[in-house]
C-alpha cells in the first residue's frame, strides 16, 4: 500500500526562481539514490508562482526524508512563501500513462 501527499503553495515573485533551483537539486538527488516505490512530480502552474508537489511512497517511509538536498529546500520555504505549503493526503482514484 502506497501513501500519497499532494503540496500546494506560492512563493514570492523574487523568490520562485530560487524554488526552483532547489527543488532541481532534490531530482538530482533522487535520480543518484533512485528510491524504490516512490514517485514525486513538482508542477510550476502558470502564474509562475505557486507550486504544486504530489508524492506517492510506501506507508514505510518517505526517502525525501533522508535527502540534505530536500532539507536545504525546506529550511527556508517559509519565508519564500506568501501562502505557506498545505500538505493533504489524497487517495488515487485512477492513473493512466506517466506525467510530465
Amino acid at each position: 500500500m502506497s501513501k500519497t501527499v499532494i503540496v500546494r503553495y506560492q512563493t514570492r515573485p523574487d523568490a520562485a526562481e530560487q524554488n526552483v533551483r532547489l527543488l532541481e537539486e532534490v531530482f538530482t538527488a533522487l535520480a543518484k539514490i533512485a528510491p524504490n516505490d516512490f514517485q514525486y512530480t513538482a508542477y510550476r502552474l502558470a502564474d509562475d508562482v505557486t507550486f504544486v508537489h504530489v508524492a506517492c511512497h510506501a506507508e514505510t517511509g518517505n526517502p525525501l526524508t533522508t535527502l540534505p538536498e530536500f532539507a536545504a529546500f525546506q529550511r527556508e520555504l517559509a519565508q519564500r512563501c506568501v501562502q505557506q505549503p498545505e500538505p493533504r493526503p489524497a487517495t488515487v482514484v485512477g492513473s493512466y500513462g506517466r506525467t510530465s
